[in-house]
């Protein structure tokens, strides 16, 4: 027994000092590299601080709005609806984000509706929309902010995030950047 017990004591030693220690001081060191510190990204904007890589909630008529969130945009705790394309509760949920975003949007077909409006995504703190999403949303911005689509066109054109290298990803947009150029908007 004692040949089993020494080197189990041992082990779990080396790994209390490794993982609480040596390991968390070399994730602190790189996130201290990175922007922001690893506090998140931050961006100050009239005198308010918003967090850039977290979704946040636009429901008025006069933004681009955000990708819905399962969690209310609660950053504290992330998380999925966890409900299956088959669920009757989801398709109840979608249906119903179908129609608002039609009440909200007349002259927009349901077929033209990017799924990113209508479905959470995984984490429920997305904090991007697709080009396609903001684009079907310009008319309605336009029309609320007295500008001409084309200058909304623009701007979507403008705050559009490349994909990384070129390579990875997508062309997305950042919907509370976008929102904070389009009040900077006169």
């Amino acid at each position: 027994m004692k040949k089993h017990i020494i080197p189990a004591i041992r082990l779990t030693v080396v790994c209390i000092v490794f993982f609480c220690g040596i390991y968390t001081l070399a994730i602190w060191t790189i996130a201290q590299l990175a922007p922001g510190k690893g506090e998140g990204l931050t961006i100050s904007d009239s005198g308010k601080t918003y967090h850039v890589n977290v979704g946040q909630a636009f429901t008025s008529d006069r933004y681009f709005w955000s990708r819905p969130s399962a969690v209310d945009y609660n950053a504290a705790g992330s998380g999925g609806s966890n409900k299956g394309p088959s669920n009757p509760e989801y398709l109840a949920t979608i249906a119903a984000r179908i129609d608002t975003f039609l009440a909200h949007n007349p002259g927009i077909e349901r077929a033209q509706i990017p799924s990113d409006l209508v479905t959470a995504s995984g984490s429920g703190l997305d904090p991007h929309i697709s080009v396609q999403a903001a684009e079907v949303q310009v008319a309605r911005i336009a029309n609320e902010r007295n500008f001409t689509e084309d200058a909304i066109s623009q701007l979507v054109a403008s705050n559009t995030e490349k994909p990384l290298f070129g390579l990875f990803g997508t062309e997305r947009i950042n919907v509370l950047k976008l929102n904070l150029a389009l009040d900077k908007l006169r």
